[in-house]
């Protein structure tokens, strides 16, 4: 690899960085494609540059001109985990310092894995197509390995930019920027955007469809298709107090506006997002009109300064990213909801990280378990678990679902905020780690940073505000362990269990009903959390399998089968599938699931599971074909 500070990148940025970049692009959807042409400014950062190595995946690169002037261009053999290395050859050497304007002419290929096309029938509205981009694939490693356009893909590097985007004159165009216009062009409107706040390249993000907005709050817009734009609305009015929380916990929010964009239903994620920054978070969650899942927004919000506004330095420090964020996250949920709803969601959380942590060791894959791993020559995306259902049977999906997708990021976010709720409490709790992650945000603002940049300024803030004995505190910690060595932390958090017990409590009172007349208050479950809801369905699947009986008796008290969270139904339908009922009785409510809200894991556990299940049954052969159509491409790939 090219980049000296990212084993994942070609990018030469240690010679010239590109410093704002401007896109003219035309969506055409009968050719599914982008094409028009980037304009990079860059700036060499040492004297005898000779070339421009920028990433670059499934583009087709038609010309490159500096000053009007055609340049000489190489692209290499595309390289299965890292793309290819783009080459733009300069006449002559530039000098120190030196500022040049390079135009690119490319569209994308059908292979650009960044596009996501919907075909109507996979909207809402089932009228018009859909198009957004997906840029930093989260699942795993979080390296923005998917492109729409050339770029220099490490976070190393923060660059500001600017577009106008070209699209059929009954869609809309959204960006991760701030709208600054829009006009009529013969059957096409071209919106224009800016983003003049620097970011990685991997948060430049594009939607394109039949697209409404309403106004939830002073900075914030939600838009989605007409038929969910108002419940949409309702959903997320509370977005507001999520940013003020997050800006008593850190700095002022330095974005502006604060959008959301809530996806069709065919798209695979409860929380995939246009990064929580100035104008766009793109976000599918169904609209369950109970506001059970809107906490996501504040993981999203907390991306406004830890990713966003701070930002890991390569792939190999994520954790700065997510660890921070989670911690955050939580934080939030505590001022808004209670300290011991943020100490229930790291219960969930650690349970998470050591479902990873087995996984990978059980892969002989132990090294990916430290918080800091060693990425060079390695693609973390690579590295997933087993989706074979032969392999993978009903009884272990619930383990699958938290590591199938998330397993490599449920480490980088729950190991690390593990470090910090532990540094926390060791140097004295909230009242004196909470000025810390202030000054850490002002410190290390339009920044990127590694984890030795972290650690000494946490020493130097400790330091110079409270002295030796604080220092003395952090002197005991583990550094070597909590970064570098493979497996679960060496210290283990214990966390208020109020509301995990209630939980247990419950599932436990299922249990003994085996055989007898089962009766319960509804109001106990209707009193729970979603993540409540979830737990107790987990603490019931770690039980021998509920009989039909049982579980028929817990559907119509607690009337599971109209849930619409994903998180709840997928237990659910888990739970039917270990038991002892009919497959046959419940597939038609499995399938009908199958096309609504999804997570990532839920995609990756359960869809391979149902798809063979039936396959071999006369419902599933009768009625998978003709729902194909309403699967995204993530998940037309399995074999359905």
């Amino acid at each position: 690899m090219t980049c000296p500070t990212d084993p994942n990148s070609f990018a030469n940025v240690h010679e010239i960085v590109v410093k704002h970049t401007h896109l003219t692009l035309t969506a055409d959807f009968d050719r599914r494609i982008l094409r028009g042409q980037v304009v990079h400014h860059a700036r060499t950062v040492q004297p005898n540059v000779s070339e421009l190595v920028l990433d670059s995946n499934f583009l087709d690169i038609q010309s490159v001109l500096l000053d009007g002037v055609p340049l000489k261009f190489s692209v290499a053999d595309h390289h299965p985990k890292f793309g290819s290395k783009f080459t733009i050859h300069f006449e002559k050497p530039l000098g120190a310092e030196e500022e040049v304007k390079v135009c690119i002419g490319y569209a994308t290929t059908e292979k650009c894995t960044a596009l996501q096309w919907l075909e109507p029938s996979q909207t809402m509205g089932k009228k018009y197509p859909y198009l957004f981009s997906q840029c930093q694939h989260v699942a795993m490693s979080g390296r923005a390995f998917h492109y729409i356009r050339t770029q220099d893909d490490t976070p190393g590097n923060k660059l500001k930019w600017s577009a106008d985007v070209a699209v059929p004159s009954h869609l809309r165009a959204l960006m991760s920027a701030v709208r600054t216009g829009e006009r009529t062009v013969g059957d096409q409107k071209v919106y224009s955007f800016a983003q003049n706040v620097g970011v990685p390249s991997y948060l430049i993000a594009l939607a394109v469809g039949n697209l409404e907005g309403r106004t939830i709050g002073p900075r914030s817009t939600v838009w989605s298709e007409p038929e969910n734009v108002d419940a949409a609305a309702w959903e997320f009015i509370d977005t507001e107090r999520f940013i003020k929380t997050g800006e008593e916990l850190l700095t002022p929010y330095e974005w502006g506006l604060y959008d959301l964009l809530v996806l069709p239903p065919s798209f695979p994620s409860v929380s995939f997002f246009f990064r929580s920054l100035c104008s766009l978070a793109l976000i599918y969650v169904a609209i369950l009109f109970n506001r059970s899942l809107v906490d996501v927004v504040a993981h999203e919000i907390a991306h406004s300064w830890m990713g966003n506004l701070v930002t890991t330095q390569n792939w190999e420090h994520f954790w700065l990213n997510e660890g921070f964020t989670v911690f955050i996250e939580r934080k939030i949920a505590g001022r808004l909801h209670g300290q011991p709803v943020l100490e229930f969601d790291a219960i969930i959380g650690l349970k998470a990280l050591s479902e990873s942590v087995e996984h990978f060791e059980e892969i002989k894959r132990p090294e990916f378990t430290r918080l800091c791993p060693c990425l060079r020559d390695e693609d973390p995306d690579e590295v997933s678990v087993e989706r074979n259902p032969e392999l993978c049977p009903f009884t272990h999906l619930v383990r699958i679902v938290s590591v199938s997708m998330n397993g490599y990021d449920s480490l980088r976010f729950h190991m690390g905020f593990n470090l910090l709720f532990y540094l926390e409490r060791l140097l004295g709790g909230p009242d004196v780690f909470e000025p810390y992650l202030k000054a850490h945000v002002t410190k290390f603002a339009h920044t990127s940073i590694a984890t030795d940049d972290f650690k000494r300024f946490l020493y130097e803030f400790y330091r110079t505000s409270y002295g030796d004995e604080k220092i003395a505190l952090l002197d005991t910690v583990d550094w070597n362990a909590w970064l570098h060595e493979p497996g679960m932390p060496p210290v283990k958090n214990e966390f208020n269990q109020e509301l995990a017990q209630v939980c247990q409590d419950l599932a436990d009172e299922w249990d003994a009903c085996r055989g007898k007349q089962p009766h319960f208050d509804k109001s106990v479950f209707e009193k729970f959390n979603s993540n409540q809801k979830v737990m107790f369905l987990e603490k019931c699947l770690l039980k021998s399998a509920f009989p039909h009986e049982l579980l028929a008796a817990m559907d119509e008290i607690y009337a599971l089968s109209s849930v619409t969270n994903a998180e709840i139904r997928f237990r659910q339908v888990v739970a039917m599938v270990v038991s002892e009922c009919r497959v046959r009785d419940h597939l038609p409510r499995g399938h009908q699931f199958s096309h609504g809200s999804w997570e990532n894991e839920v995609c990756a556990a359960v869809v391979p599971g149902f798809g063979q299940v039936q396959k071999r049954s006369s419902f599933g052969q009768e009625n998978i074909p003709r729902k194909q159509d309403l699967l995204s491409s993530y998940l037309r790939k399995y074999d359905l």
